[in-house]
């Protein structure tokens, strides 16, 4: 037999081995769309041997049916869109979580640098049981010290630790590093004093909603304080990032979020700047705000690149 085809039998052998392996197996694409899932993964959360549904639209068929991982939350979407905001935003997490059947599982996901994702996990079920909840406990500890407590979606903390990584990023020849935007939410001290602060907070999740749904794999969006918020938009040129900051802006124009005013919209400005060599997180920071304090100078519900 010659060379190439004893290496394809080794590779034929070693598919075959995943394909029957115990351990569950998948992966998923930069838009977190499943593309390959073996018969443990798929028979761990019900998926026919050809879907390929994004990864919410899985967890949230389980969720509604029951089934694959136990989600303790009343609000499903509140939850999606949490966890997805941390979701792949770095290159390797591990965790543990348990599944409806009774099982335990230690997951990993090894995020590549175009944005797929390998998952592996393995049944930890028999082991150290009398440590599992101390170990969830750690975990969710961890979680909620990385997300905002109204949102839901990333806090302060974690989108700064983003932006530190990035700039810290030696890029590829002819590679853009990335780029930022500060986003502010106009007139919302307004908002607040006239229809009070709970709709100012509804204002709040609205536009954390709207962002959030905009968010690619490598991207991150968060919470910064107050009625700002920040994206990071890794491997994206100043042109492709106010392209996508235009359609946040579009959707957040037609937006009507408080069923007690109907009449009520609400819009945002924002700053976003291009990273460049040498940049610290706090150069790319500051020129983004230069750029949200220009536009709010020329009248707000705009964008002003730096």
């Amino acid at each position: 037999m010659g060379s190439s085809k004893r290496a394809d039998a080794i590779l034929d052998n070693l598919l075959s081995l995943q394909t029957e392996s115990l351990a569950l197996v998948a992966v998923y694409d930069e838009d977190d769309v499943l593309r390959y899932a073996n018969k443990s993964f798929r028979a761990a959360y019900h998926l026919t041997p050809d879907e390929q549904l994004s990864w919410g639209d899985i967890m949230r068929r389980n969720f509604l049916a029951g089934l694959g991982t136990v989600l303790k939350t009343a609000d499903f979407e509140e939850w999606l869109r949490s966890t997805q905001s941390r979701r792949g935003k770095t290159a390797f997490r591990s965790f543990e979580t348990d599944l409806a059947d009774g099982r335990w599982l230690w997951m990993t996901e090894t995020v590549q640098s175009n944005g797929w994702m390998l998952c592996i996990a393995s049944d930890i079920t028999p082991l150290r049981a009398d440590d599992r909840w101390l170990r969830q406990d750690r975990d969710l500890a961890l979680r909620a010290s990385q997300t905002d407590e109204l949102t839901g979606i990333a806090n302060r903390r974690f989108i700064m630790t983003r932006l530190e990584a990035l700039a810290s990023k030696t890029p590829a020849p002819g590679i853009d590093i990335g780029c930022i935007a500060v986003l502010d939410i106009d007139y919302f001290k307004s908002i607040n004093d006239r229809y009070g602060h709970q709709s100012g907070d509804v204002v709040l999740l609205d536009f954390a909603r709207h962002g959030h749904s905009f968010v690619r794999r490598l991207d991150c969006f968060g919470r910064i304080g107050g009625e700002e918020f920040m994206f990071i938009l890794p491997d994206t040129n100043i042109e492709n990032g106010l392209a996508i900051l235009e359609r946040v802006f579009s959707k957040i124009r037609t937006s009507r979020p408080l069923p007690s005013y109907p009449e009520v919209s609400y819009t945002c400005s924002a700053g976003m700047t291009a990273l460049k060599p040498g940049d610290t997180a706090q150069d790319a920071f500051a020129r983004a705000d230069k750029g949200l304090y220009q536009a709010k100078l020329d009248g707000r519900d705009r964008i002003v690149a730096i």
